[in-house]
């Protein structure tokens, strides 16, 4: 059946998500996206060799709705993180020639209100300037999602990264990292290059694995903490951050394993995996952050 879902809209976007074994989850984000006032001009949803019915699923929507793409990566590689910006990168590619305005990652794990793409649309509308956007992600507590402690309107989540295509191109598509933080490359760098990346506390995102589950909570949070180092973030930053966050589950526990992750790697000085200018602009936002959340006594930071 071919998509002749219409709407007015304020520009046209298209979607790519990489899965492995997603059968769990991806039916549920395939449903979100299908009830969207605004559907994506293409979506390629890349099975990363996935062995469930992953593919099923998806070949299944994909009938009924000629704006699903399924493309599947067969060639054997590393399971590891640079495998999801690999797959992105390959579904990204195959939407080079088509026509749009916005381009989107989209987790395999996550949905969403109707009404989400098409408002998200109209806040890229109302601000020339925003190059990055996407909503709040929110996490299941008990019985009840609440939104992630790590939420910043500052900073957008990798799940539901939406980019103004000329900031994509100027970007440049995801840079494979050995201990993740693709999404936070392309983040700082749009900044850095004058773009404004805003995340929407009104536009909830409902994700239904929990942050690092699917390699286990407490190694997600050593990599993390090495993925910090990695990035060039500077050592009190991190040690406020991780001070922060000693709530977040595991309590304490959890905050310490990400700040043992950063520190480990400081002190063997590790290289780090991004350019020096890079590295830079990072250090300047967290020492101005910083200097806002200390007020007058942060002065030293600068």
């Amino acid at each position: 059946m071919n998509s002749t879902h219409q709407s007015v809209t304020t520009g046209t976007y298209v979607l790519v998500t990489a899965a492995y074994n997603e059968e769990k989850y991806i039916e549920q984000t395939i449903r979100s996206v299908v009830a969207q006032k605004v559907w994506p001009k293409k979506w390629v949803i890349v099975s990363d060799a996935s062995a469930d019915r992953t593919d099923e699923i998806v070949s299944r929507y994909a009938q009924q709705h000629s704006f699903i793409e399924l493309h599947r990566i067969t060639k054997e590689h590393p399971r590891n993180f640079t495998a999801q910006v690999l797959a992105i990168n390959e579904g990204t590619a195959l939407m080079k020639e088509l026509a749009f305005d916005f381009i989107g990652n989209l987790d395999a794990d996550v949905s969403f209100d109707p009404t989400y793409y098409q408002t998200l649309l109209g806040r890229f509308a109302e601000d020339d300037s925003l190059g990055l956007a996407g909503g709040f992600i929110f996490e299941k507590d008990g019985f009840v999602f609440r939104s992630r402690p790590a939420n910043n309107v500052s900073s957008v989540a990798h799940a539901v990264q939406l980019f103004r295509r000329s900031c994509f191109g100027a970007v440049g598509p995801y840079v494979p990292m050995a201990h993740g933080g693709p999404d936070w490359v392309a983040e700082v760098r749009a900044r850095q290059m004058g773009w404004k990346v805003e995340a929407f506390p009104d536009l909830p995102v409902y994700h239904f694995r929990p942050t690092a589950g699917a390699e286990g909570v407490l190694r997600g949070r050593l990599r993390q903490g090495k993925m910090d180092y990695s990035m060039g973030s500077l050592f009190l930053f991190e040690l406020l951050k991780c001070a922060r966050r000693v709530h977040e589950s595991p309590r304490v526990v959890g905050a310490s394993i990400r700040f043992y992750g950063y520190s480990s790697s400081y002190l063997r000085r590790a290289p780090r995996l991004v350019p020096d200018d890079f590295v830079q602009h990072l250090r300047q936002e967290q020492r101005q952050r910083m200097r806002a959340l200390l007020g007058k006594s942060g002065r030293w930071f600068s």
